[in-house]
C-alpha cells in the first residue's frame, strides 16, 4: 500500500483550485482580518464566534467562514470574495459598470474606463474594489483600482481596474453547491 504525506491528506482539489494547509484561526487573527474588511468596506463581517479557517490556494489565501469561502488575502490585502460581498452587502468600495461591460467582466476581463458609470469617490489608487452592474447592482468581480475614485467616475481611457476574482472563475466555482 502506498503511503500518503500530510500535505496530500489535507489538500483538496475543488473545481481546479487547490486548497491546502487549512487551519483554524485564533480569535485575535479573526478580529484582525475582519477589522481590515470593515475598514475597507465599512461593514462588519465575520466574528470570533464564527468558525474561521485560513487556507492556501493556488492563487491567493482564502478565508473560510462557517465552511464557505467568504474572504481572500491577495497581495497582503484582506477582502471579501463575491460570495462574501453578496452575504455582507457593503456600500463602499464599489465601481459600477454599464450593462455592455457585464459579459466581459463576467469572463474575467479587466475593467476599461468607458464602461464605468459610477464609483465610490473614496477609492484610492491600488485599493481593492468590487465591481457591480448598473441595472441590478449585483457584484460581478473584485479587482485592484488603477486610479482614484473620481478618475474612475470620469470614465477615462484605458484599463482602470485589474480584475482579481469574478463570477464564474475557479474561486466562484469552488463554492457552488
Amino acid at each position: 500500500m502506498q503511503s500518503l504525506n500530510i500535505d496530500t491528506l489535507i489538500a483538496e482539489t475543488m473545481a481546479d483550485i487547490m486548497i491546502r494547509k487549512r487551519k483554524r484561526l485564533r480569535s485575535k487573527d479573526v478580529k484582525s482580518y475582519s477589522d481590515e474588511i470593515e475598514r475597507r468596506l465599512g461593514i462588519p463581517s465575520f466574528t470570533a464566534d464564527d468558525a474561521v479557517d485560513l487556507a492556501e490556494s493556488s492563487e491567493f489565501n482564502v478565508i473560510f467562514v462557517n465552511g464557505e469561502i467568504l474572504a481572500m488575502v491577495y497581495e497582503n490585502i484582506t477582502y471579501l470574495t463575491i460570495r462574501g460581498i453578496l452575504k455582507y452587502r457593503p456600500q463602499k468600495g464599489f465601481v459600477t459598470v454599464d450593462m455592455g461591460a457585464v459579459p466581459y467582466v463576467r469572463n474575467g476581463a479587466d475593467i476599461m474606463g468607458p464602461g464605468i458609470v459610477d464609483a465610490d469617490p473614496g477609492i484610492k489608487k491600488d485599493d481593492m474594489v468590487w465591481i457591480r452592474d448598473v441595472k441590478n447592482l449585483v457584484p460581478l468581480a473584485t479587482g485592484i483600482a488603477l486610479a482614484d475614485g473620481e478618475e474612475l467616475k470620469s470614465g477615462g481611457k484605458g484599463k482602470m481596474i485589474r480584475t482579481v476574482h469574478n463570477v464564474g472563475d475557479k474561486l466562484w466555482k469552488t463554492d457552488e453547491r
